[in-house]
């Protein structure tokens, strides 16, 4: 089935940000690196248990890029799809994230997510993420209490 016609969920959202990475390459060679950390999803008992031992572990967010840019280490992104909100696992993780140094997000479509990938990449030397008026290219931006940055379409906080 082509994309274009699947539901649109979280992995058609993430699917159109790893297409617009492919082709964003030659402005940006790091995205080479951008990568899908498949630790979700329904799997069967027996490969669910041999993926936790192999590593597998809840709340690791879906796309990294393991490439410093301004004050960051890093940006680690937690897809998510219309009104679905991160888990205390994702959250957990990404809080330590922040901390750790790493810039880190939730963004709830394609757009949102290519937009922030575009400003990491783009900070100049010792920058850091800042947004004025919370928004950005029509999108609504916001930093919970844990210093992790939501993006997402206007209407969606409606």
């Amino acid at each position: 089935m082509k994309l274009r016609n699947m539901k649109r969920n979280e992995d058609t959202e993430q699917i159109h940000v790893m297409d617009w990475a492919a082709g964003a390459e030659s402005a940006y060679p790091e995205l080479r690196w951008l990568h899908h950390i498949p630790n979700g999803g329904s799997r069967n008992g027996a490969e669910a248990a041999r993926l936790r031992r192999m590593g597998v572990k809840r709340g690791i967010s879906d796309i990294c890029l393991p490439f410093p840019h301004g004050r960051y280490h890093g940006l680690y992104i937690e897809m998510k799809y219309g009104r679905n909100r991160p888990t205390q696992e994702q959250q957990e993780f990404l809080r330590a994230m922040a901390e750790a140094g790493h810039c880190v997000a939730v963004c709830h479509d394609a757009q949102s997510a290519v937009d922030m990938i575009e400003r990491y990449v783009t900070l100049g030397e010792r920058a850091i993420l800042k947004v004025t008026g919370g928004s950005f290219d029509g999108k609504n931006v916001y930093w919970d209490r844990n210093h992790i940055c939501h993006v997402e379409t206007m209407q969606e906080r409606q």
